[in-house]
């Protein structure tokens, strides 16, 4: 007989706290860069934008390949809940080799044309050659993330998330030690590499968290990661799901892309300001997030169970905590938005305009927080297709119209980010409105 989860306060909080730290790992590692990089007393502002830009265009690649750990998560927590767990051991293995092939191919085929690629976001001069020299160092860290990742999704489907709490620690300590020790360097001992130096704090601490996770999962699991044949008869789904959050991250990162090119096109106090705030977003979003990853863990071994009336709980008690969360913020951001501004740069003109847009990020983090709960709950049941569905309609139906009514109103930098709102309330709306129409009629009285 299966055992039916408990949806508790304690039970949730189990799984959301460790998935809040180890969730910012990525965003920890951005901010370090952001803020260390801000302040190099040479060519700061570039070397502030060329960060803003590689970052960006990284976070697509991994976003993009990395919804691998989303699938893995669902599968096997699906799995987990209807008690035959056995039957799935081999498909992670077969899956994360699929993907670390697949981002290999990718890594070989831009780094050559890593120049271009940067054109196209509107840099140029000191700041072209800048994103070059750091994208050519940090790109290599990719798949380590996505092996990371994929890892990070196993234990996620085991109703885990403190394994990834102790790696993301780690990774994020080893960044910001060596940050410091390769940018400004220590007299004596390192030179000072500055923007590479950053490049190379980011992927020894990639290389850290991957080999760290592997170890663990060979310790404190049984799923092994040899690879074996025939494919599981699961790894069908597993791609027609992955395919889907793929076309769904190419949409998220088309929203993304637009933003830091039309920052770009505005000037560079403009994509500077730009990159603290996407930053500072980026880290709400996954602090938020950890509910959002405890919804994807139970949601799935819920759905395994057929309790109905449990998932019907789990989301509106998520959904509670993590308003809690977005308020607690929000008066954060009120508060601390002139020292947070200083802490990223120095510059009186990226400072200025930063603050002219920094109150339309905190008010939209209400409607952050519904999107990204829902979109947990709805990636741990497998509903990827309408996942991919929503995306696609709030990007090209509510954020690039509103981009480019804003920037036809001359609205600057703002424009940017009312554009963000917009696709976030539709993203959230959507959601809620499916879960709902899906499980009422399954409730039990």
């Amino acid at each position: 007989m299966i055992s039916t989860t408990a949806v508790t306060f304690r039970n949730i909080n189990r799984l959301a706290i460790p998935a809040t730290i180890s969730g910012i790992a990525e965003p920890i590692l951005s901010i370090t860069d952001t803020a260390i990089v801000g302040n190099i007393p040479e060519n700061g502002l570039e070397s502030l934008a060329a960060v803003g830009i590689v970052g960006s265009f990284l976070s697509m690649l991994i976003w993009v390949l990395g919804q691998t750990r989303s699938a893995i998560s669902a599968i096997v927590s699906q799995y987990l809940g209807a008690g035959r767990l056995e039957d799935v051991k081999d498909l992670p293995a077969q899956a994360i080799f699929l993907n670390i092939l697949l981002s290999l191919i990718i890594l070989f085929g831009t780094i050559f044309i890593a120049e271009g690629i940067f054109s196209l976001f509107g840099a140029s001069g000191k700041i072209l050659e800048y994103c070059v020299s750091y994208y050519t160092i940090r790109v290599w860290g990719f798949p380590l993330t996505l092996f990371t990742f994929a890892l990070f999704g196993i234990f996620r489907g085991l109703q885990n998330t403190y394994y990834p709490m102790l790696i993301a620690i780690i990774g994020a300590t080893v960044n910001i030690v060596l940050d410091f020790a390769l940018v400004f360097g220590i007299e004596g001992l390192i030179p000072a590499m500055h923007l590479e130096g950053a490049a190379w704090a980011s992927l020894i601490a990639q290389g850290t968290m991957a080999l760290l996770v592997f170890f663990l999962l060979r310790a404190k699991t049984n799923i092994g990661l040899k690879l074996q044949f025939p494919f599981n008869r699961e790894l069908k789904r597993l791609i027609y799901m992955s395919l889907n959050l793929f076309v769904r991250a190419l949409a998220l990162n088309t929203a993304l892309i637009l933003a830091v090119r039309e920052a770009t096109v505005l000037g560079d106090r403009y994509i500077g300001a730009h990159t603290i705030a996407i930053n500072l977003w980026l880290f709400s979003a996954f602090f938020i997030d950890g509910y959002a990853a405890a919804g994807n863990s139970m949601s799935g071994k819920l759905l395994g169970e057929k309790n109905y009336n449990g998932l019907w709980l789990l989301a509106k008690k998520i959904m509670g905590y993590g308003m809690v969360v977005s308020v607690l913020l929000m008066l954060a951001g009120f508060v601390f938005y002139e020292p947070l501004g200083n802490i990223f740069s120095n510059e009186e003109m990226v400072l200025s305009t930063f603050y002219g847009i920094f109150f339309i990020v905190i008010i939209g983090l209400p409607m952050n927080t519904m999107a990204f709960i829902y979109d947990g709950l709805f990636k741990g049941l497998g509903e990827m297709k309408y996942l991919r569905n929503v995306l696609l309609a709030a990007t090209f139906m509510g954020f690039v119209p509103t981009l480019y009514f804003g920037k036809f109103m001359g609205w600057g930098l703002q424009a940017i980010w009312i554009a963000f709102v917009v696709w976030m309330a539709i993203r959230g709306g959507a959601l809620v409105w499916k879960f709902r129409r899906m499980f009422r009629p399954l409730l039990n009285p």
